[in-house]
């Protein structure tokens, strides 16, 4: 039987192979236009408007995400938090500033496990005990202060007047609160701006958020001490503490962003600039691209080049449930799962006749993420960029307002592995690398991506759980095939994550015989529910100069260039 070489034994010099080229860089051209892509209209144009008052794309950044907090109140907030990947065109620096939401320091490793030794029914899910400490209005602050040219209080003006003065309801934020209808109806607070004496208003109806603008104004007024520090963190901590929770002041005050290097590597003749742990995009995507680096896909037919996708998506996702977790607990070894050597290695066991069933592979362990996610993604004529990519998690998070503060708090404690080999709510898989523990931030999908080749440059990102990964893979490969932004976002969407081994599609996505042509190679299919993902575009074409920003037709967003 063939070995392969420990992980541990390769070099660090590997990285040298895998990674790549500098990025484009001070000296590189100027987009002629602005373009921002979001999961909703009000959202991205605020991002305009703060662009056309002289702020760059990171105070874009900031009013983009605040609105977005308001208006997709089931998809991220104030109680969430995320990952902000920026470039900063002066210096050609990429960086990714770390909002993610962090364990309260009273977290154990068995926190959600029964007497059975079981996970405890919705304890991880549902309620302030499932919430982290909130990294977003961190991560609001950070940018702004290091990055932006305008005041934080300037950017989050029009979220402040959203928030107070209301938004039409529209099809998508209703089907989410009668999704959670009942939990929502359990909280006071959530009932009164989302429910209609209990009920689900109707499409058009005023959401207004009163209580949440107050929360803001505090935030553009104090900043971002002004939420974790003071009377307003000893309010959140002695609700969350009544109701069940474990937050302490000590919790909220010590939170802090952390600025991390992006994952960096060449596919091709592209390269990649994305998230880094805690976030297990990057470090998945590089290494299922490394796999299919190995086949000449532009060759091959159609039903290869899906089975080959979804093999590479296979091994990666078995990684990432083995060596993916928060960088600042557990050693990950990121170069050697983007190294070409070990990306060969995986290659050996890939058949092109035949599908590998996920249970002939090295098992993950030694002892059904959320679609309510949102992305947006950035580009100002002076070359800055983001694509940024924000969460509270599950629909509504944990389904709790704090008393008069207006916003959700997170559930993204189900993040963590609860037990070893105990699926999350969105079936993901994960060992002791990303066990609870005090002060750890949970592993997460969020795979917010700058792409560079010879063509130009693609922004994206997108939610949709344990799903993000595959849906940006799709997108980045489109986009070096020279899709254009409109077909990359509208582009139908297969994934596979190890386990359950299935590749899940959806609706019409596959016509009977693509579907017949993959079942005969052996894989299981699985046709999902609805459509997943709300992937948000931003594209530059180098040699025309053209700017497109394209918003995902599955949503209700919009991209603009101005």
């Amino acid at each position: 039987m063939r070995r392969t070489m420990p992980l541990r034994r390769f070099g660090a010099a590997l990285l040298l192979l895998a990674l790549g080229a500098a990025a484009l860089g001070a000296t590189a051209p100027r987009p002629a236009k602005n373009g921002i892509a979001s999961a909703h209209p009000l959202a991205t144009r605020a991002g305009l408007d703060i662009l056309a008052q002289g702020g760059n794309a990171f105070d874009a950044a900031v009013a983009v995400s605040a609105v977005l907090a308001v208006v997709e109140p089931a998809s991220s907030g104030v109680g969430g938090g995320g990952f902000f990947l920026l470039h900063v065109a002066a210096d050609g620096r990429d960086v990714m500033v770390d909002g993610r939401e962090t364990a309260p320091q009273a977290a154990t490793r068995d926190l959600y496990i029964g007497t059975d030794g079981k996970p405890r029914a919705a304890a991880s899910t549902d309620g302030p005990l499932a919430a982290g400490i909130p990294g977003e209005p961190a991560a609001w602050g950070w940018v702004a202060a290091h990055y932006g040219r305008l005041p934080l209080a300037v950017s989050l003006k029009p979220a402040i007047r959203i928030a107070r003065d209301g938004f039409p309801l529209y099809a998508r934020l209703q089907n989410a609160i009668r999704v959670k209808r009942t939990r929502l109806a359990a909280s006071a607070d959530a009932a009164a701006v989302f429910l209609d004496h209990g009920e689900v208003p109707a499409v058009g109806a005023t959401i207004r958020q009163p209580d949440l603008a107050r929360t803001l104004e505090l935030i553009a007024r104090d900043g971002p001490d002004g939420f974790y520090q003071g009377a307003f963190a000893a309010r959140l901590v002695s609700a969350v503490r009544r109701d069940g929770g474990l937050w302490s002041n000590e919790d909220l005050a010590r939170y802090r962003v952390v600025e991390r290097a992006p994952v960096r590597f060449r596919y091709r003749d592209a390269t990649f600039v994305t998230a880094s742990p805690p976030s297990s995009g990057g470090i998945v995507l590089g290494d299922a691209l490394a796999i299919l680096a190995g086949y000449d896909l532009a060759h091959e037919d159609a039903t290869t080049r899906r089975h080959l996708a979804i093999e590479a998506l296979r091994r990666a996702y078995r990684d990432r449930a083995e060596y993916l977790g928060d960088p600042d607990f557990v050693t990950i070894p990121t170069e050697q799962l983007l190294s070409p050597l070990y990306a060969a290695g995986q290659r050996t066991s890939i058949r092109l006749d035949r599908a590998t069933p996920s249970e002939v592979l090295r098992p993950v362990f030694n002892s059904d993420e959320s679609t309510s996610t949102t992305h947006f993604s950035i580009l100002d004529r002076d070359g800055n960029r983001v694509a940024a990519t924000v969460s509270i998690n599950l629909f509504f998070g944990a389904t709790y307002i704090v008393p008069g503060t207006g916003f959700l708090l997170n559930d993204t404690m189900d993040d963590f592995a609860v037990a070893a080999g105990a699926p999350n709510a969105f079936g993901l898989l994960g060992a002791d690398a990303n066990a609870v523990g005090p002060g750890k931030r949970p592993l997460s999908s969020m795979t917010p991506t700058f792409v560079e080749s010879g063509r130009g440059l693609l922004i994206i990102g997108s939610p949709g759980g344990s799903t993000i990964i595959s849906n940006v893979l799709g997108g980045a490969l489109a986009w070096l095939d020279g899709r254009s932004a409109a077909e990359i976002v509208a582009a139908p969407r297969l994934h596979h994550q190890y386990l359950p081994d299935a590749v899940v599609f959806e609706p019409g996505a596959l016509d009977a015989t693509e579907r017949a042509a993959l079942e005969h190679l052996g894989h299981k299919l699985r046709e999902g529910r609805g459509s997943w993902g709300n992937t948000q575009v931003v594209t530059w074409d180098l040699t025309s100069g053209k700017v497109e920003a394209a918003s995902d037709p599955r949503g209700f967003g919009a991209g603009l260039v101005y």
